[in-house]
């Protein structure tokens, strides 16, 4: 695995920062881009912290680079599980590298995964997983959510240790070949009690709606800090996870792992893929969402510095 991790790291790298590509018009924190195509168009769903909580907006871009926010697609609500934290990520995407990066339907609805929470704050526990849903993800209309939220919550029964905290971003893939079992496999990352650890682990489901947690323990366990934020994508014959890193290394940063059954990975040693180097992220550089487009790699992240909390971008060619 070790010829096979450098030859990704080879292929995936962004060394050209192109800078902030989105910051939100009065001010607020924005984090955690997601990044799909729909019809002839690029759009982004992105987290707004406005003091209170987390809400879900999305964005438009013609070419990956100049962005127009188009509005809120989750919102806060009054007296429910969810009421002030709904931080939302795109959910059945083709994870081909360099392919379509189209959303996949499934029963004829988008579907989108997120973070939910009653409690106001910034992600004040417990957050646990709902899912939500849309027949037009390209308009900024409220995405309808089920009925049967939260699916995912630190308190059930078959929470595992690394879980019993809250639970943070999650990432659905679309397998069809069933690799573990199930056409859908989420990857989340979740805190345990007691310190502040974080892990990246599995659940599976057989329609989006009724979901189990999949092996005993943590696929992505780097034993201190943070490890966080996992995007899947499949580049030839090897599965990559994207994820950020805090505190077991110095500073924020994001890297990656690959597998060749989902469940087993290969954690990448060398140089981050992304890190604080410039003054718009001198505080933290990590979160990452990257697709590659006509042969360019489009690093997005969440950058934090003297611009505040915006949504920045490197690439794998110089753009500017």
């Amino acid at each position: 695995m070790q010829t096979k991790i450098q030859e990704i790291y080879q292929e995936i790298q962004t060394p050209h920062k192109y800078g902030i590509v989105l910051k939100h018009r009065n001010g607020h924190k924005l984090d955690c881009p997601s990044i799909f195509r729909y019809a002839d168009k690029w759009y982004m769903t992105y987290i707004i912290f406005d003091g209170n909580g987390y809400q879900t907006a999305l964005a438009e871009s013609e070419d990956l680079l100049y962005w127009h926010e188009k509005g809120v697609i989750l919102g806060f609500k009054n007296s429910t599980w969810d009421a002030s934290q709904v931080g939302g990520y795109i959910a059945l995407q083709d994870y081909r590298w360099e392919g379509s990066y189209k959303l996949l339907e499934y029963k004829n609805r988008y579907w989108m995964s997120y973070l939910g929470g009653a409690l106001k704050g910034y992600e004040t526990d417990p957050l646990s997983i709902g899912i939500a849903w849309t027949h037009t993800p390209h308009l900024p209309e409220e995405w309808h959510r089920l009925e049967c939220n939260p699916v995912l919550t630190p308190d059930q029964p078959d929470a595992r240790p690394f879980e019993r905290a809250t639970l943070y971003k999650s990432h659905i893939i679309y397998d069809k070949d069933r690799n573990l079992g199930y056409p859908f496999v989420m990857f989340y990352n979740a805190r345990q009690k007691g310190n502040w650890i974080e892990r990246i682990g599995i659940a599976v489901s057989e329609d989006m709606i009724k979901w189990e947690r999949f092996g005993e323990n943590a696929v992505i366990d780097n034993a201190s800090g943070i490890s966080g934020d996992p995007q899947i994508t499949k580049i030839e014959d090897t599965w990559v996870m994207f994820y950020f890193g805090y505190k077991w290394k110095p500073q924020a940063f994001d890297t990656f792992a690959i597998s060749n059954d989902l469940i087993h990975w290969t954690k990448w040693q060398g140089d981050h893929l992304i890190a604080p180097s410039e003054p718009w992220d001198e505080t933290f550089a990590h979160k990452p969402f990257i697709v590659k487009h006509r042969g360019i790699v489009y690093h997005f992240y969440c950058a934090v510095g003297k611009e505040g909390r915006v949504i920045a971008l490197a690439t794998s060619k110089k753009l500017k």
